[in-house]
């Protein structure tokens, strides 16, 4: 009898953990091989994303920069170009980044929630477009390569904090 209850106790022990929903997931690498790898994951640690910094020339994404919360994550990537900045209105997600990309990357477009389309870069490469596998979540945190340029990125989509009063 007493096996017959620990069986049980197993088997509904594995239907719980199969039922619970999983949310994270992953796009990427998009670019080329180079450059040194970075990694935003504890940054997320800090809130959601609130703002970019993207630095583009004439032909590629040189750096880029996000903010978390009320704290910008490290610079990776060059110094040439121009930097832009935009910053996301409160409470507003990124649910889906298209760019492209050939060696380097050369375009990134980040959509978000509220239905805003935020472009920087030039439109030549090869093209791909990101997008959680789970429902409900949201970009969450970058990683990729850099040195001069952004060589690659990754994209980590994750449900929206519960809890953000740095936010």
């Amino acid at each position: 009898m007493l096996t017959i209850t620990l069986i049980a106790l197993l088997c509904a022990s594995a239907s719980a953990n199969a039922i619970q929903a999983r949310s994270s997931s992953y796009n990427g690498e998009y670019g080329g091989g180079g450059g040194k790898r970075f990694s935003h994951s504890g940054n997320q640690l800090d809130g959601p994303i609130t703002a970019i910094r993207v630095r583009v020339n004439t032909y590629y994404i040189v750096g880029l920069q996000v903010r978390y919360g009320k704290v910008w994550s490290d610079y990776v990537g060059g110094t040439q170009g121009d930097l832009e900045e935009i910053f996301l209105h409160s409470g507003e997600s990124v649910i889906q980044v298209s760019g492209k990309y050939k060696r380097y990357l050369r375009k990134l477009v980040f959509v978000t929630d509220k239905g805003r389309y935020l472009p920087f870069g030039k439109d030549t490469g090869t093209s791909f477009n990101a997008v959680p596998l789970h429902p409900n979540t949201v970009l969450r945190f970058i990683s990729g390569r850099a040195g001069a340029l952004i060589d690659a990125i990754g994209l980590h989509w994750d449900v929206y904090p519960s809890d953000c009063s740095s936010c």
